[in-house]
């Protein structure tokens, strides 16, 4: 007679933080609510990394220069995410963990084209950051395409929206997307 072994397959989970970077949080679109949740995830990700539970993937809201002649600056006529300049970085308080992602995707717009290969090997993938109702939708919509066997959730506490309302809003229709929303 031959035992078999139950070898369970180990799931694996990755963390997109979505730009959380000094022009959402306290700079040129900084929100009290984006400084508000700054320390709930910092939480999530130090345990995430004392319990090696999920890789950390990094999304960076980038821009060229000539932002303002661009179709999104045209429609945002604020001046943000300057490739190289402070408001681009990463906040200090999650500096630790940007040196130890196993990725970080820049993008150009809102939702990353290049995310879905990044995150294609994991089988759970939870978003958090910025903001709820404009790059954090549209980064879980898209990988719910890409993925739809696989679990999208989006922590609703370690993210923030435009506004309250709008943060809101953009849960609930996540919602209806069968993407997971923890509260």
């Amino acid at each position: 007679m031959v035992k078999q072994q139950n070898k369970e397959k180990k799931m694996r989970k990755a963390i997109v933080v979505v730009d959380m970077q000094n022009d959402f949080v306290d700079g040129s679109l900084g929100t009290a609510e984006a400084q508000a949740m700054l320390p709930h995830l910092v939480q999530k990700l130090t345990q995430a990394r004392e319990t090696k539970s999920a890789d950390v993937v990094f999304t960076m809201d980038t821009h060229p220069v000539n932002y303002m002649q661009t179709a999104e600056g045209r429609k945002l006529p604020v001046e943000h995410c300057i490739k190289g300049t402070k408001g681009w970085e990463i906040v200090p308080q999650l500096q630790m963990f940007k040196e130890m992602a196993h990725a970080i995707v820049e993008k150009p717009t809102f939702g990353s084209v290049k995310l879905p290969q990044v995150v294609a090997d994991y089988d759970e993938i939870e978003l958090v950051g910025l903001c709820t109702d404009i790059c954090v939708i549209s980064n879980a919509l898209l990988l719910k395409a890409f993925y739809p066997e696989k679990e999208i959730r989006v922590d609703a506490s370690c993210c923030a929206g435009v506004t309250p309302e709008s943060h809101k809003n953009a849960l609930a229709a996540m919602k209806m997307c069968q993407i997971d929303v923890d509260v």
